[in-house]
């Protein structure tokens, strides 16, 4: 089972990226997914998560209003747009499949965990 991110990179502030995570091994249309990210020296925090149907949807404070996540169950795969990005979202972004079908800031209830894309803003 493998969770594949991809789409970081470097970008200016105000501009815009698109990550996407690509399952295989398994589907996980059944399951929440979630973005968390972490940024060196910081502890790895929660970013974004989807329910598995894709109607219900968690933003932390700091991206609420920029980023929007989204699924397509039918490509096993989770999105994350980013716009605008600001130089305060540098991390490396990891994807992440949860136990329950629900959408969850929750980490410890994520037990399959993708390798992460580095995302970098500069200003």
């Amino acid at each position: 089972v493998q969770l594949q991110a991809s789409g970081g990179g470097l970008v200016q502030a105000g501009g815009s990226l698109r990550l996407s995570c690509a399952a295989s091994g398994r589907t996980f249309s059944s399951n929440g997914m979630g973005w968390f990210r972490q940024a060196p020296g910081n502890e790895r925090e929660f970013v974004s998560g989807i329910d598995w149907s894709g109607r219900s949807t968690k933003y932390a404070d700091s991206v609420k209003g920029r980023f929007t996540i989204s699924r397509d169950n039918a490509k096993n795969t989770v999105y994350l747009q980013m716009n605008p990005l600001k130089p305060e979202d540098t991390a490396v972004y990891y994807c992440a499949a949860h136990r329950g079908s629900y959408s969850s800031d929750y980490a410890p209830g994520y037990n399959y965990w993708g390798q992460g894309t580095q995302v970098t803003v500069s200003s």
